[in-house]
């Protein structure tokens, strides 16, 4: 301000030709050295509140009293000067009053200070007291006006602040929102193309943004109706300028580069998007946000294969397999609703999952998965229900032959060795097999009926296949009554145990006995444990049933004389019981025995596992004092190494050994004698099972085995009677045939029988290489011959040995033949006769 009062000055000198007088000069250099530390004044004002009073005094000092006096200076140089004219003067402060209102910007009232402050100077030189109001007045309406002014702007300035700072921090929101790879932001033009898309998007998709401005927006996706959820595309939505929500694309490869995920499914995204608008209702683009769904589809694509899928083996799971079999018997056409399922259930997996543990039980269900479907192949569908449970399901017609050909080749793969840690574990499948639409329509049916096939599998020794039958129903209701029945028999104490004595062979003097476990079934009488016991490993009744036959086996062994021991078996699932020990100190103690006259007869089976655990079992029991016997020697699929560890007293060799070795050829009292070679050399005994005819029990004699067991000396035979024979003497008589007769097969064929000129029908019930039994035939003399025609053009020639009401036991003239499998061949001659020509030619060639 200090220069345009000064040029103020030197433009009146100019203009009228006159110099100010000193008083004037004076008031004017002291008004222009009062604007002087104009910085100081704003440095002061910066450090005052902008609402404080002590403003006001500032600006009387910066403002008005500077213009006050070079008004009072310029009017007293007017005033003392007849020559200058009140109108240069005037001119004068308009300029002056124009610069302090530029110089002053928006302070208004300031301004007005600088107003009343130059007139007010030039009034206070001869004016009169109405000026003074007058100006007083105008200053006053002047002041109360800016106080208002002000205070708006002030309100308006707050607001504009508080807009500006919502507003930086929208955009501060927007830009961490789109650093934070959440989401992202783009715009395009009325012709689709980009003029905007954020920085980071840009930079995932290889590109700046000034790059992908100007591109067509639809560039960035693959715009194909794969993955799309809703049938309007954004092709649509763009051309129809609506808005959309959450549509998914894929992200274009071309445009990608490296974008593809580790599945190959690419990226994908969900964008959401609105027409723009002007003040006119002019389209002029599109503008809208994205966020990225590639983890969000892979989480989903993750759950989808939790549920669909087992987790372990990777096979489709049991909800997938009754989804895909539901979707084939529905299917429109009947006929392509024919196929076939097969229940798979591995055989001895329990023992190796109790043995070795769940993880080796994991392992192995991996292994016979990777078997199963490279078995099956493109043939069908492989799942896992479960557990050890699997299952195949075939589409298509099928044939019989064929499906028991590819079970057969399944059992066969399956039940080849495992390698699980270093171990050696043989299990084995049994397969049960529906058809439809010959086994039922519908998925309950067919897996129902399936499932029956499997038990009857299971039922009929493990290791093979069924098919699926009406007669298995019954079974099915019968092995559920039987369950029941052993339930109540448990509960109600009929189950029995009955001894079969062991006997020394070089003094054939009583031992001790093998504890038996039998049920007399209130309908069905006694029934073999082969039909109770397997009912009892199903349903977990084992280990109870185990326990109780310890404890009554020792509370019998205390009544016997303290040379007899007594020999109970463990199955595999009481010797992984920890608390098995404790259950066998309980036992020898209630019943006050010995522990060396207990022996625990023990399989293979016990060795899948070959861990601590079994060591550390062994150890225990041996520590009580009891003696283990190896059980079934020869018979399981455990290597030899086990015998160098495990603390065995007694090897029992298997009756199937025993079987047939006096039979010229076989080589089975080869196998005898080293197994006894083995146990002396370890310093173990030996049990021959299942001696029952003088030739076996001399055999075995020779062969060296410290004791035999089987019928030529006893049946197994109930406590009182054991008790009343040890009574009584401990030597024991072989009683039976001379040899054993040749094995016989049962069977149900009818007949035609020849005697003179008469001509009779019959039924062969069994049937050997030398006889059979034929029913339909009363009272018949022994001694009578038959030709008995056995099939078309096969006539044998046959004597009666002896007759029952309607049953007779006939011997051939001569032995039959026999196929690979050990059962009678019925061939007729000339079958016969091209089978030996055809051996004859192979010689020959």
């Amino acid at each position: 301000m200090a220069p345009t009062l000064l040029a103020c000055a030197l433009l009146m000198t100019l203009l009228t030709g006159f110099a100010p007088d000193m008083g004037s000069a004076l008031c004017m250099g002291a008004a222009m050295a009062l604007c002087l530390p104009a910085p100081l004044y704003a440095r002061l004002e910066r450090r005052i509140l902008h609402d404080g009073w002590q403003r006001y005094p500032l600006m009387a000092l910066a403002v008005l009293l500077p213009l006050g006096l070079f008004g009072y200076g310029t009017a007293r140089w007017t005033h003392l000067h007849a020559g200058l004219g009140w109108d240069v003067t005037v001119n004068i402060y308009v300029i002056v009053v124009l610069m302090a209102t530029v110089l002053l910007e928006n302070r208004l009232t300031s301004i007005i200070g600088a107003t009343i402050g130059l007139w007010g100077g030039a009034s206070m030189l001869g004016g009169s007291v109405a000026a003074f109001g007058l100006l007083a007045v105008g200053g006053a309406i002047g002041l109360v006006i800016a106080v208002g002014q002000s205070r708006q702007a002030a309100s308006q300035s707050l607001a504009h602040s508080e807009r500006e700072r919502e507003q930086r921090r929208a955009e501060q929101l927007l830009h961490e929102y789109e650093q934070t790879g959440q989401g992202w932001f783009w715009e395009t033009d009325r012709l689709g193309k980009i003029t905007y898309v954020s920085e980071r998007i840009a930079a995932l998709l290889g590109k700046s943004a000034a790059e992908l401005e100007g591109r067509p927006f639809t560039s960035l996706f693959l715009l194909n109706s794969a993955g799309q959820q809703s049938e309007r595309t954004l092709v649509f939505h763009l051309n129809t300028r609506s808005s959309f929500q959450d549509l998914n694309v894929r992200a274009a490869a071309e445009a990608v580069g490296t974008l593809d995920d580790e599945d190959g499914d690419g990226r994908w995204w969900s964008i959401s998007g609105r027409p723009v608008l002007d003040q006119f209702n002019n389209f002029m683009g599109f503008r809208g946000s994205g966020t990225d769904l590639t983890e969000k589809r892979r989480s989903q694509q993750h759950v989808t294969q939790l549920a669909r899928f087992d987790s372990l083996t990777k096979l489709a799971n049991r909800f997938q397999m009754a989804e895909w079999l539901e979707k084939i018997l529905t299917t429109p056409r009947i006929e392509m609703r024919a196929c076939a399922v097969f229940l798979l259930d591995l055989d001895r997996f329990k023992q190796v999952n109790d043995t070795m543990g769940h993880p080796a039980g994991d392992a192995l269900l991996k292994q016979v998965a990777e078997r199963l479907g490279g078995t099956v192949g493109d043939r069908g569908r492989v799942g896992r229900l479960g557990g050890d449970e699997f299952q195949v399901v075939l589409h298509g017609a099928q044939q019989r032959e064929g499906l028991a050909h590819l079970a057969r080749r399944i059992i066969e793969n399956l039940s080849q060795p495992y390698s699980i840690d270093g171990a050696r574990v043989t299990i084995g499948a049994s397969i049960g097999i529906a058809l439809c639409p010959d086994d039922g329509n519908t998925s309950e049916a067919l897996i129902r009926n399936a499932d029956l096939a499997l038990y009857a599998a299971k039922g009929n020794g493990r290791g093979r296949h069924h098919f699926y039958n009406e007669d298995l129903h019954a079974d099915a209701r019968e092995r559920q009554q039987l369950e029941e029945d052993l339930r109540d028999a448990i509960a109600g104490g009929a189950l029995e145990l009955h001894y079969q004595p062991q006997v020394r062979t070089t003094s054939e003097r009583i031992t001790g006995f093998e504890a038996l476990l039998r049920w007399k079934h209130p309908v069905h009488g006694y029934m073999s444990p082969a039909r109770f016991v397997p009912v009892a490993e199903e349903t977990g009744l084992v280990a109870q049933i185990g326990e109780w036959a310890l404890r009554t086996a020792c509370r019998d062994l205390a009544a016997w004389p303290e040379d007899v021991r007594v020999a109970v078996n463990v199955s595999p699932l009481q010797f992984a019981n920890p608390a098995l020990p404790a259950i066998v100190t309980n036992a020898i103690a209630a019943a006050g025995i010995n522990p060396t006259r207990l022996e625990l007869e023990i399989t293979e089976s016990v060795f899948l596992g070959e861990d601590k655990s079994t060591e550390s079992m062994f150890a225990a029991l041996k520590g009580i004092g009891v003696r283990l016997a190896l059980d079934d020697f020869g018979t399981g699929y455990s290597s030899l190494g086990y015998l160098k560890k495990a603390p065995f007293d007694k090897i029992k060799i298997d009756q199937s050994f025993v079987r047939g070795a006096t039979v010229p050829g076989s080589r089975n009292g080869a196998i005898i004698a080293s197994i006894v070679s083995l146990a002396e050399a370890l310093g173990m005994e030996t049990t021959a099972e299942g001696v029952e005819t003088l030739d076996e029990l001399d055999l075995v004699r020779v062969l060296g085995c410290s004791h035999v067991q089987g019928y030529i000396y006893e049946r197994p035979i109930s406590f009182e009677a054991a008790s009343a024979k040890l009574s009584e003497s401990l030597v024991a008589v072989a009683q039976g045939p001379r040899s054993a007769r040749a094995p016989r097969q049962t069977m149900l064929r009818k007949v035609m029988l020849d005697h003179g000129s008469h001509v009779y029908y019959g039924t062969i019930r069994n049937i050997s290489q030398s006889g059979a039994m034929i029913e339909g035939l009363w009272n018949v003399p022994a001694g009578t011959v038959f030709g008995v025609h056995l099939a078309e053009d096969y006539l044998m020639m046959a004597t009666a040995r002896w007759s029952k009401e309607d049953r007779m036991g006939v011997e051939f003239a001569q032995a039959l033949e026999l196929d690979h499998t050990g059962a009678v061949l019925f061939a007729s001659a000339r079958q016969r006769r091209d089978r030996s020509d055809q051996a004859l030619l192979r010689r020959v060639g």
